[in-house]
């Protein structure tokens, strides 16, 4: 709103605060327009994309130009689509000697991709017959990618523990320099915030990890780095010893680390701390989880808020009889009382999921403008929104945590969907599931 509309001009500087209104977003209607366009999408608005048996579609991923779709599969294979043509472009038959986990573009024409043959493989869209480089460092299954465009460091994770930065800067034919940055056990997803301020680690132990102030250019050895407005609700020393959950893949036998850098002495530094937070400062907290204060879950999916505002989980229970889509709400600033604990996060929406398809993973993610959440769904996804009209998360904030609003239901698979993405420029969703099918789904005209 302008300075003169209702609510007067602290209004419209409170909306800049919260990075909103045409000064501070101005593609804001625009993605008020696409949000209409996809709550009109129908079932049958959908194509589906195969070339031949390449296994389960474990993740989807567009390009930041929305002009080429990266599908990673169970069979050692690297799918590649024209989204807006429905066109399949190429196959990368053996990308991997393994399962292919996860792909992240680091621009238009670079991507890398992760497997459980322990390496990571950076590819250029320019010449796909061979790698630019094959990236030695995990020691078991990599299930994730992020990417640091300041710094232009690539960052991985698996299930070995182990949070690995790789210097792209100085990238040869023989791989990258690269530092083991952060250890922890039960890893399963490690996201960076858009503005790679704080890291997030989820654990299959229902612990989540945010290392605050980040700084990736400094290595954390055990007990280097404060720990920080750690909020429990079991006993601290659970995130090194609790078992009761192992990590699982898609797919994949358990994996079990023997190793666990978080303990009672560790923690009891957070009662230490004075003045301002230090870089990398470690906050441990167990997510509010509905229907699971009397059973541990198990955090299989973990996204964040295209602005940063919030991160969304999929949670089950250590049995897989329940799963959960939670949103939670970032509440930045310091404790009321320097030696009281406080929550990063507080949990603002959730939705009961479809228990189909027990031990494999569902990958969710956000809109581009962050308004909706597709989640898998049994065998097809769900558009979510914050309430019916699709407003912004800030917009919308409840006292309390209220139901995710169900805007439209998308089925058009034979079998357990397993991940789901937004194109970040057009008005298209991807999905893929367990038989290797992709679909898009688009608005006709």
């Amino acid at each position: 709103p302008a300075p003169g509309a209702p609510g007067g001009l602290f209004a419209w500087l409170r909306g800049r605060c919260l990075g909103r209104g045409a000064a501070v977003d101005p593609a804001r209607d625009t993605f008020g327009a696409m949000t209409g366009l996809y709550g009109a999408i129908q079932p049958a608005d959908s194509v589906s994309l195969s070339t031949r048996t390449h296994g389960a579609v474990f993740n989807l991923e567009y390009s930041p130009d929305g002009s080429v779709l990266t599908v990673a599969c169970e069979q050692t294979e690297v799918l590649l689509f024209d989204p807006i043509s429905s066109k399949h472009i190429q196959t990368l038959s053996e990308a991997h000697e393994d399962c292919v986990n996860n792909i992240r573009f680091l621009d238009n024409r670079l991507f890398a991709t992760c497997s459980d043959d322990t390496t990571i493989a950076l590819w250029d869209l320019r010449k796909l017959s061979t790698k630019v480089c094959t990236l030695h460092g995990h020691t078991s299954w990599v299930k994730n990618i992020e990417y640091d465009t300041n710094t232009r460091l690539l960052v991985t994770s698996g299930f070995d523990g182990n949070v690995i930065i790789w210097d792209t800067n100085r990238c040869t034919e023989d791989g990258c320099p690269h530092k083991k940055f952060f250890h922890t056990r039960f890893l399963m997803r490690m996201r960076l915030t858009p503005d790679c301020s704080k890291m997030l680690i989820s654990t299959s132990s229902g612990y989540l990890l945010i290392l605050h102030d980040l700084d990736l250019n400094k290595s954390l050895e055990v007990g280097s780095y404060p720990i920080l407005r750690a909020r429990r609700t079991t006993s601290s020393s659970d995130v090194a010893s609790s078992g009761s959950s192992t990590p699982r893949a898609v797919g994949s036998p358990c994996h079990h680390n023997d190793l666990g850098p978080l303990s009672e002495k560790h923690l009891s530094r957070a009662s230490q701390r004075e003045g301002g937070s230090p870089r990398n400062s470690l906050e441990v907290l167990t997510p509010e989880v509905p229907g699971e204060r009397d059973r541990g879950n198990c955090i299989t999916s973990l996204q964040l808020h295209p602005k940063g505002w919030a991160t969304l989980l999929r949670c089950s229970s250590n049995t897989d009889d329940q799963e959960w889509t939670c949103v939670y709400e970032f509440q930045e600033g310091a404790p009321v009382r320097p030696i009281s604990p406080r929550c990063s996060l507080r949990l603002t929406h959730c939705i009961e999921e479809a228990n189909v398809g027990r031990g494999y993973i569902k990958e969710l993610c956000f809109s581009p403008d962050g308004r909706m959440i597709s989640s898998p769904h049994g065998f097809g996804i769900r558009l979510l929104g914050f309430d019916g009209q699709c407003r912004e998360l800030v917009d919308c904030l409840p006292r309390e945590a209220r139901p995710l609003r169900e805007i439209r239901s998308l089925y058009s698979h034979t079998d357990v969907v397993l991940t789901t993405k937004f194109s970040p420029t057009h008005c298209q969703i991807a999905s893929g599931c367990l038989s290797g099918r992709v679909s898009l789904y688009q608005p006709k005209f």
